[in-house]
């Protein structure tokens, strides 16, 4: 009979193995417990409300709606609930859109008994549990390229457009006019050499400009 301080963990992995896998290192914890285990998002958002996790152990790579989606819904429903991506690839874009989508952490397939257990522990700290080498990853994409040829006034534009923000809202946020927006906008097609949106944030991201 689980004890009932023992913080309730929600695993979903589309590998049985690996499910089962998890299922035996968190159950084997005084201070966490299993509460089910899933194969897809789906079936996990159905019965989030029934199952009350507090953790949740997300992969990546699923059948049918993915982690990073999963990950997107449940924090809308369940806000309180602190979620760990845990998946076999260690890129960048994708711990970008998992940490956008809401989650609170990132670990690998790879980590052993000890380290998915310190990252529960970690999770419940308030903490924000990462591979080492993920941890690099986030630290080096933070890094705004220093030969930007952007002012920081369009960085800062540059960074809302890329947040789907309207001419209006950029105004607001930034206390400048409309027509002030556009003018800023403009400089930063000139100066990047684009003609749209997507074109300018696609080139952003890659020259690491916000």
């Amino acid at each position: 009979m689980a004890l009932p301080f023992k913080k309730r963990v929600l695993i979903v992995e589309d590998d049985q193995e690996i499910r089962n896998s998890f299922s035996l290192i968190v159950n084997s914890s005084q201070k966490f417990m299993v509460v089910n285990s899933y194969g897809n998002c789906e079936d996990a958002i159905e019965n989030i409300n029934k199952d009350k996790p507090e953790i949740i152990l997300m992969d990546i790579e699923l059948p049918g709606m993915n982690g990073i989606q999963g990950t997107k819904i449940i924090k809308e429903k369940s806000p309180h609930t602190d979620i760990i991506m845990v998946t076999v690839y260690e890129d960048s874009e994708l711990v970008f859109e998992a940490l956008k989508a809401g989650a609170s952490g990132y670990i690998t397939k790879s980590a052993n008994y000890m380290e998915l257990l310190s990252a529960l522990d970690e999770i419940v700290k308030g903490g924000a549990p990462m591979s080492s080498r993920i941890a690099r990853m986030v630290i080096d994409n933070f890094h705004v390229n220093p030969n930007s040829p952007l002012t920081k006034r369009e960085t800062e534009i540059l960074q809302l457009i890329s947040e789907g923000k309207t001419y209006t809202q950029i105004s607001e946020e930034l206390f400048i006019s409309k027509e002030t927006a556009k003018t800023h906008i403009k400089n930063i097609y000139s100066k990047l050499q684009v003609n749209s949106k997507s074109e300018a944030i696609a080139k952003a991201n890659l020259e690491k400009l916000i």
